[in-house]
Parts: C-alpha cells; sequence; structure tokens
C-alpha cells in the first residue's frame, strides 16, 4: 500500500518537475525575443492622433534593416525620454516647412493622417533642413500637440529602438 503511494507521489512530483522546466524554458525564450525581437509599449499622449490614441498599447519590432518613410518608430532621445513619431525624412532628403506645410525634397506633404498645421517650433533647426546620412527626421501626426524634430532636430537612426508593427486599444487589435 505504501508502495503503491509512494508510486504516486514520485511520479506527480516528476510531471510537475516537468512543468516547471518547461515554464521556465518558455519564459526564457519569451525574455529573448522581447529582449532582442520585439518590444510593447504605452501610449502615453496625443501627438500621434488619430492614428495612435493615448492609451493605445504598441508592438514593434526591433529588428530594422532600414527606415522608411512612413515608418511610426520608438525612439530614445539623450534625455532618457522615449517618443513615439512618424519618420516623414530619411538621409538625403531636404525637410522644409513654410506657411504651415512640410514640403520633403520641394514635394509638399499630403497625409491623411496628419492633423493641423506643421508650423516651425524652434529656430535652432534651420530650414530647409538636410537630413544627414544615419539619420532620420520625424513628426507627430498630431503636429500642434507633438514635439518632434521641429523641437530637437534630426535624429540618429541608433536611437530608433523599433518600428512600430501592431497597435491595441481597448476596442481595437489592428496592424499598422
Amino acid at each position: 500500500m505504501a508502495k503503491k503511494f509512494s508510486d504516486r507521489y514520485d511520479s506527480r512530483k516528476w510531471r510537475l518537475m516537468g512543468l516547471l522546466k518547461t515554464l521556465a524554458l518558455l519564459a526564457a525564450v519569451l525574455l529573448l525575443v522581447f529582449h532582442f525581437v520585439l518590444g510593447f509599449s504605452r501610449v502615453d499622449g496625443n501627438s500621434m492622433c488619430n492614428t495612435l490614441m493615448d492609451g493605445d498599447y504598441v508592438l514593434y519590432t526591433r529588428i530594422i534593416p532600414s527606415l522608411r518613410r512612413g515608418d511610426i518608430v520608438s525612439l530614445s532621445l539623450p534625455s532618457g525620454e522615449y517618443y513615439v513619431k512618424r519618420v516623414v525624412a530619411v538621409a538625403g532628403d531636404e525637410v522644409d516647412i513654410r506657411d504651415g506645410r512640410l514640403y520633403i525634397n520641394g514635394v509638399e506633404e499630403k497625409a491623411g493622417y496628419v492633423l493641423g498645421e506643421t508650423l516651425m517650433e524652434n529656430v535652432a533647426v534651420s530650414y530647409p533642413c538636410l537630413v544627414e546620412e544615419g539619420h532620420v527626421f520625424v513628426l507627430g501626426d498630431n503636429r500642434p500637440e507633438s514635439v518632434d524634430s521641429r523641437y530637437f532636430g534630426p535624429v540618429s537612426e541608433k536611437q530608433v529602438t523599433g518600428v512600430m508593427k501592431l497597435r491595441m486599444g481597448l476596442f481595437y487589435l489592428n496592424g499598422l
């Protein structure tokens, strides 16, 4: 009788140990994936309205082969602040802001996601501004509410921590 109880106990103990090992391995894999491949963040503020709303959650990839105009990126500033912005110009592009409008290489931006006028916000950035190699010019979609490259200039591609791939809000789940 004692032998049967002991066998059942050992069997349960080994199953539990196997389950714990599997969970530990899964946790380690998820940790590595979220450290090197994917990122998850919450949007704070209205600078990207109506594309991203305050309180949305975004999933981004940390593997960035190249940045393109239109990419929504997470970036880290030297001050330690993180922002979510849209790339409007890449290396070699000329950015100009005139009469509340944005011009890239002399062509006016006519994107439907832009809210408000694009005004010059800082005299430290002179226009037209040529984006240097290894840099991008980023703006928020809600231009009047955004702190972006108009304030701090073009950012290094090394400051970009990821490119957004998916947003999750209270009532929706959307790929970007």
